[in-house]
């Protein structure tokens, strides 16, 4: 092989997806044979000696956009949450006479948790019972004093002022009767409210007061909260919110309990998508019997399976993550690289969907792009056994079989 060769052209490799390679198919295969014919006496030449200009470009591996029917299992990660939760508050000031609750103990709606001193409230309401009655005996009073005054200005022996003072009079009775009948409506309900009980079945979370303790209205008493069933609250992404839908099943994981999943059904859908985190909040209920389920633990929500046709796919090692989002570079016919921001699917054992932005026939890099510039010319890499194989081939004579191989890189 002679040396004049190999200094005045240095080593050629096939570059794949050159110009050269991507010819007409008319001139394809002199072309082939003509990159391979290089290729075999860069073989050859020694280390040391002139390296082409091509050799200089930075070296990239490249892989073809596909288009697949994606399996994807929707899974999304929430806690549970009680669906009733309520700290209880005085609604009456008063000093605590009695505790009747444990904190832990099971509660059924009703029940008598606290009294806040309703022996006082017992008076209050029979002073303001006595108060009616008094208005009531007024306004009888009154009453026949109108009565009087009537037959006496029917005689005229009374004067008409003196029969509308009387009726001015009742009318005021009246009113104090009224008055104190919501009084006595105020003192009964007074003594309703010194009595504290659950608003719903559940359990005593805690309590924040003690025997004898003097409590104002607005302090929080008790805490409790509903067990049974209990809900699950889960975000799930944007893309798979066609799959959500009321009723569907949903099994539920969680981390006390890895080995068992637990039934729930979708009952809340948010109508809209948050804005923030492109997701869509979704609620399940779970049956809780066993009372194993409890408020604040992280749960892992699976929807099943979600079938995404016709999407295109790439390989993860092609997305790289920049300020602007999710970018790719796409290979050109000149070999020059392109840079996509493009939005991603979902992720399938080192594959992702790419929603927007690529479409079937794009090649887009996979190695050696992590530093490249916007429309930065590359090279394509070899393999060694293709390089063998083309050289093998043209040393034979065997043109056709080195276009083949070459031809499987483009």
């Amino acid at each position: 092989m002679s040396p004049s060769v190999c200094s005045s052209r240095g080593p050629q490799l096939p570059l794949a997806g050159s110009s050269r390679a991507r010819l007409k198919r008319p001139l394809l295969l002199s072309t082939t044979a003509a990159l391979a014919l290089a290729l075999t006496l860069a073989l050859g030449c020694s280390d040391g000696q002139a390296v082409a200009p091509e050799m200089k470009l930075p070296l990239v591996s490249a892989m073809p956009v596909t288009i697949e029917d994606l399996e994807d299992r929707v899974t999304a990660v929430g806690e549970l949450v009680a669906p009733q939760h309520a700290e209880l508050s005085a609604e009456v000031d008063g000093r605590v006479t009695e505790l009747m609750l444990v904190e832990g103990q099971s509660v059924t709606a009703g029940d008598p948790l606290l009294e806040l001193d309703p022996a006082k409230r017992r008076l209050e309401l029979a002073a303001a019972r006595a108060h009616v009655s008094e208005a009531a005996a007024s306004v009888e009073n009154v009453r026949r004093q109108v009565s009087r005054q009537r037959e006496l200005q029917a005689r005229n022996i009374s004067s008409q002022s003196a029969l509308d003072d009387s009726e001015t009079e009742l009318r005021l009775a009246h009113a104090k009767l009224a008055a104190a009948k919501a009084d006595l409506g105020v003192e009964s309900r007074a003594l309703e409210e010194a009595t504290v009980r659950a608003t719903f079945d559940g359990m005593v979370v805690r309590r924040m007061v003690s025997l004898g303790e003097y409590v104002q209205v607005g302090r929080s008493l008790v805490e409790i909260v509903s067990l049974n069933p209990i809900e699950v609250e889960f975000r799930v992404a944007e893309i798979d919110s066609s799959f959500v839908r009321l009723g569907q099943e949903v099994a539920v994981h969680v981390a006390p309990y890895p080995d068992r999943s637990f039934g729930a059904k979708v009952t809340v859908i948010s109508p809209t998508i948050d804005p923030n985190t492109r997701t869509l909040r979704v609620k399940a209920v779970v049956d809780n019997a066993e009372g194993l389920l409890r408020p604040g633990l992280f749960a892992r929500a699976d929807l099943g399976l979600s079938v995404h046709e016709g999407v295109a796919v790439v390989p993860s090692s092609a997305v790289l993550q920049r300020v602007d989002g999710s970018v790719v570079f796409v290979l050109d016919g000149t070999n020059r690289a392109t840079r996509r921001v493009v939005q991603l699917g979902s992720f399938q054992e080192g594959r992702v969907e790419v929603t927007k932005g690529l479409q079937a026939g794009d090649r887009v890099l996979v190695r050696g792009h992590a530093d490249l510039l916007d429309g930065q010319q590359v090279r394509l890499y070899v393999p060694e056994d293709v390089a063998g194989d083309v050289a093998e081939d043209v040393e034979e004579g065997n043109t056709a079989a080195s276009a083949a191989h070459l031809d499987s890189l483009l």
